[in-house]
Parts: structure tokens; C-alpha cells; sequence
């Protein structure tokens, strides 16, 4: 009914739920990936070829994370140079972020061998364990160029406000992997090596496909301007400005789980597994709500291109809206049935009961962290990534690590869900009060 009398506002809001619903449904295939991956282990292999998938897992998922930027930087960029109809930018920003991330890519594999050996002095596991992660990782890393290539690709499509083809891209990848997988291990009788070279080859697949993709339906951008100019003037440095900035915010992240996870590990291994299986709700949150976050990536930025004052405006307060209205659902789920929800991941009485006191940080959690993952994707399309930077450090080393070490001590497991509660709302609230100064003060500059 909204959307008949009010055409403004279903204009905002069908681009929003066209942006946020692919990206929903295309973030929420990669842990079903990995479950199946867990699974197939777990049924047709041993326990340490369990071990391998999972450590070889977490060895990518610290590289790929941190590499990240790649997806996010080249959306808020090219969503501003499509939004001013800038066509020889936005073809410019996809040569620069695949050919930096493929040079990336190379060389990961280049230093695969120092990689592995840092990562193997960190993990303690058994001697046949570290060999099977070893084996592969050697596989997988092969794929590294792929992988990074495809966030530049996900990111310049999601700036072209095209949601549908990442959404495509990435279940039909995931889905081949999937497939491979089994074939892998059911017909060639191979164990976590054959995950590890059913993930590379479907990278690769995946890489292919963008590309023709790309070329299929935007192949009419890619003529314009001289090549000479991608990889000089002011561009290029915004755009090692951008990355570097949301890098620096990506690492604070990661240091902030790792760290949550090795102390939960120092109290006990029950609160390790309590803690794992609780931090798994907050995961499913943020696929969901990252969905709108990355819309308000690609609207902001396209109407900050555009230098729309009313719809910029608009386009921000609905993203939030649909955000917390989800975020919203994800409180009353976790609160009715927060205790069965936890019976999904494990079968072990003990664990359920001891993670139970714990589930009112659960419960906390969707309305807090939401307004830092919007603010995050808001940040992002307008490319405040320097105010994004800034705001991380401050809330990990004068928020975070403070409130560690002073309740832990005295609080035990709640201190630290405290330390990280607090660390979400101090995000939020300093994104929020510094919005006027780095974000709505981004239309005056482009002189509206």
C-alpha cells in the first residue's frame, strides 16, 4: 500500500530490497558450503581430515578476509563514477582492482611456502593434522588469484547496482564446488586435498564466468578512454587510499575475533565451544543484515555521484530501517528459541547448559551490531573510509582491549561478551555522531 500512495518512497525501497535480497541469498550459500564440506568429511573421512578442512579453512578465511577490501572499496567508487554517468572511471576502477588483485593473487602463491610455515608454527595440531592442512592449503592457494579477482569483480557489478549477476556468480561457483567436492572425495576416493582442488577449480570457473559476464553485458564500457591513464593521476592513489583504509579496519576486525576466541580458549574448552557455537548466531546476523549494508554501498554511492541531496538522504534512512526491522526479527528468534537454536550445533548436553547463562548477550546483539555493519556499508559508498579507519582503532584499543582486561578478571566469560558488546555499540555511536562531519557533509563538497 506504501508503495502506491507514496512513489518516492517505493522507488528508494524496491532498489534497496533489488540490492539487499541477491546479496542476502548469495552471502548465505558460502557457510552452507562449508557445511557440506564439514559434512562430507565427517562421513567419508576420518577425524583429521575433519581437522584439516577446519584449519585449512581458517588459514583462508584470515587471508581472504583481510583482502576484502577489494569487494568493498571497488563498490563505493565505481557506485560515485556511475552515478555521475563517469563510464571511462567506472571501466578504469575494474581494470585497477583486478589487476591489483591478481597481481595479489600471484603473489600469495609466490610466498605460499612462508605462509604455510607461519601458519603451521600457530596451529597445535597433531603431526598427521598439520600434514593433510598442509597438502591443502598447497592446493588451494593455487587459487588465490581467482578468488581475489572475483571480489573485484563482485564489487565493481555491486557498484553497477547489479546485485543479480554477483548473486548468479556466486551460487552457481559454490554450487560447482559443492559438486566437485563429491566427486573428489566419493570417486577418486581422495580426502581434504580433494575439497581443497574442488574449491581451486571452481575459483578459477568462477573467475572465467565473471569475466565473460562482464563482458557480455558491459562490454560497451570497456572501450572508452586511454589506457595510458589507468594507472596514473590522483585515481589510482584514491583508490590505494580507500583500500588501505578499509585494510587497516578489516585487521582491527579480525584481531578483534581472533582475540576473543584464543581468551575464550585461556578461560576453558567448554567456554571455547560455548563461545564458538554463540559466535555462529552473530555470523548468521551479519550475512543477513550485510545484505543491506551493501545496498546502502551502492545507493549512497550512486547518489552521491549523482549529488542528489533528498534522495542520498532517503536512501540512507530506509537501508536502516529495512536493517533494524531484520535485526529486530533476529532478536525475537534469538529470545524464543535461542535454547533450541543451540541444540542445531551441537548434541552435547553439557555444552548446551553451560552456553545457556550466555545467551542475553545473544539477544543484545542484532540491534547493536546492525547499526555498525549499516554504518559500515554507508561509509563505504560514500569512501569515508578514513573516518571508518579511525573509528575501528579507537573502538579496538580504547574500548575493546580496556574493557577486556578490567572485567574479565572479576566477570570471567561475561566480561568478555561485555568487551565485545561494547565494542559493537561504540562503533555504532561513533559512526552515528560522526555521520554529519563525514557523511552528509560529502554533498556539500560535490557542491550541493
Amino acid at each position: 500500500m506504501l508503495f502506491v500512495i507514496f512513489p518516492s518512497f517505493a522507488a528508494v525501497n524496491r532498489e534497496i530490497l533489488r540490492l539487499a535480497v541477491p546479496n542476502i541469498l548469495s552471502n548465505f550459500s558460502v557457510p552452507l558450503l562449508s557445511m557440506a564440506d564439514t559434512a562430507l568429511m565427517g562421513h567419508f573421512a576420518g577425524k583429521e581430515e575433519l581437522g584439516a578442512i577446519a584449519l585449512g579453512s581458517a588459514i583462508f578465511n584470515f587471508i581472504y578476509w583481510g583482502f576484502g577490501f577489494f569487494r568493498m572499496g571497488t563498490t563505493g567508487l565505481t557506485a560515485q563514477y556511475q552515478g555521475n554517468q563517469n563510464l571511462r572511471e567506472t571501466a578504469f576502477t575494474l581494470y585497477r582492482s583486478l589487476t591489483f588483485a591478481v597481481l595479489i593473487g600471484l603473489a600469495l602463491i609466490v610466498l605460499q611456502w612462508p605462509i604455510l610455515e607461519i601458519s603451521m608454527y600457530l596451529i597445535d595440531g597433531s603431526p598427521k593434522v598439520e600434514s593433510l592442512t598442509g597438502s591443502y592449503f598447497l592446493i588451494r592457494i593455487m587459487a588465490a588469484p581467482a578468488t581475489i579477482g572475483l571480489y573485484a569483480i563482485y564489487g565493481w557489478l555491486l557498484g553497477m547496482q547489479n546485485a543479480r549477476l554477483p548473486m548468479v556468480l556466486a551460487i552457481v561457483t559454490n554450487m560447482l564446488n559443492l559438486g566437485l567436492n563429491f566427486i573428489f572425495v566419493l570417486l577418486f576416493n581422495m580426502s581434504s586435498d580433494g575439497v581443497a582442488l574442488g574449491t581451486a577449480i571452481a575459483q578459477y570457473f568462477g573467475l572465467i564466468s565473471g569475466l565473460a559476464l562482464l563482458w557480455h553485458y558491459y562490454r560497451h564500457h570497456f572501450g572508452t578512454g586511454s589506457r595510458q591513464q589507468i594507472f596514473r593521476g590522483k585515481r589510482l592513489t584514491e583508490m590505494f587510499s580507500v583500500n588501505r583504509d578499509i585494510f587497516i579496519r578489516t585487521l582491527c576486525l579480525i584481531f578483534t575475533f581472533t582475540f576473543f576466541t584464543a581468551q575464550s580458549a585461556s578461560i576453558s574448552n567448554t567456554m571455547l565451544a560455548v563461545n564458538t557455537i554463540l559466535l555462529q548466531f552473530t555470523t548468521m546476523l551479519s550475512y543477513a543484515i550485510d545484505g543491506f549494508a551493501i545496498a546502502g554501498e551502492s545507493l549512497v554511492g550512486k547518489y552521491l555521484g549523482r549529488g542528489v541531496a533528498s534522495t542520498f538522504r532517503r536512501a540512507i534512512r530506509y537501508v536502516f530501517a529495512w536493517g533494524m526491522g531484520l535485526a529486530l526479527i533476529f532478536t525475537c528468534i534469538f529470545f524464543f528459541v535461542g535454547e533450541q537454536l543451540l541444540h542445531l550445533f551441537t548434541d552435547k548436553s553439557a555444552i548446551t547448559a553451560a552456553a545457556t547463562p550466555f545467551l542475553f548477550w545473544i539477544i543484545l546483539m542484532p540491534i547493536i551490531n546492525s547499526i555498525a555493519y549499516i554504518w559500515d556499508g554507508i561509509y563505504i559508498g560514500a569512501t569515508a573510509s578514513g573516518a571508518m579507519r579511525n573509528q575501528m582503532l579507537l573502538s579496538t584499543l580504547a574500548i575493546y582491549l580496556p574493557i577486556y582486561y578490567l572485567c574479565t578478571p572479576i566477570f570471567g566469560n561475561h566480561g568478555l561478551w561485555l568487551a565485545l558488546l561494547l565494542f559493537m555499540l561504540s562503533r555504532g555511536l561513533i559512526l552515528t555522531i560522526t555521520s554529519k562531519r563525514n557523511i552528509y557533509s560529502q554533498l556539500n563538497k560535490k557542491g550541493n
